[in-house]
């Protein structure tokens, strides 16, 4: 078979420009994923938070947006980096139980009682616990998110304070579903809701609803942030999750969050 000269030197000189373009394209972004609450993702937080955290480290984020209850089973499984959420015993026990490194303090901001304009179950006020006791005595129609979501599970604490776990009314209705969604089926049907005040100012399909119930201290909201632990699921990306979680309840981060408004309404209150 003839010989061809110098076939290493051809292949060797094509190759050469391949290669320097490769080695010259930019770097794929670190990408980590975060599981969090429907609220924070509906409310529009994320999309205002999320590229101010990638402009200043460069890391992407995937959220995955679920109930509080959802998204801790989704850290204890390994398959989340980060859990941003808001049910502080539920946060407390995750860290204790080894699944979390640390448990921060991020940012609040509180629950609203939300029903038709009309009112007739006579909710309107300023206590959660007696506007409760009033939906149930007028089987009055109430949807709840019924998702383990740290909404649901606050308004589960609001029945049983009010000594209602098993007598909420026959309006009740658990819709298994987001805070939109709820919100939603409560718009269509003329129901009460407990929504978090930053899903309710970015919801657009109001119709007579309004909120009734505000300002009792049993309402405050508090969300938390915390690294899924490696030494539980090794392939966790903690040092980029740690990156985030240091911005986010640094002054930067802080301000960003305080930043967030909607119709001039601050949605969400740092307070790391």
């Amino acid at each position: 078979m003839k010989r061809i000269p110098h076939l290493g030197r051809i292949f060797a000189s094509w190759l050469l420009p391949v290669a320097t373009g490769l080695a010259s394209l930019p770097a794929a972004a670190e990408t980590i994923v975060m599981a969090s609450t429907t609220s924070t993702e509906q409310s529009g937080l994320f999309s205002h938070l999320l590229p101010a955290f990638k402009q200043a480290s460069g890391i992407d984020i995937k959220v995955v947006a679920q109930g509080t209850g959802q998204a801790l089973d989704t850290g204890r499984r390994g398959d989340a980096d980060v859990l941003f959420v808001h049910d502080q015993a539920a946060e407390e026990k995750f860290v204790a139980e080894g699944y979390g490194v640390k448990r921060y303090p991020v940012m609040y901001n509180d629950f609203v009682l939300v029903g038709p304009a009309s009112d007739p179950a006579g909710v309107k006020g300023k206590d959660i616990i007696q506007a409760l006791k009033k939906v149930s005595a007028a089987n009055a129609p109430f949807i709840s998110r019924g998702d383990r979501s740290g909404t649901h599970m606050a308004e589960l604490r609001y029945w049983k304070e009010a000594g209602l776990d098993d007598k909420k009314g026959n309006g009740y209705k658990a819709c298994g579903c987001g805070m939109g969604p709820a919100l939603n089926m409560a718009s269509s049907t003329g129901a009460y809701v407990l929504s978090d005040r930053g899903t309710w100012l970015s919801f657009k399909n109001r119709g007579d609803l309004t909120i009734l119930v505000e300002g009792d201290e049993r309402l405050f909201n508090q969300y938390g942030v915390m690294v899924v632990n490696p030494a539980k699921h090794p392939h966790v990306k903690a040092a980029a999750a740690q990156k985030f979680v240091d911005w986010v309840i640094s002054p930067a981060g802080q301000q960003t969050i305080a930043s967030y408004k909607i119709d001039g309404q601050q949605l969400f209150f740092p307070n790391a």
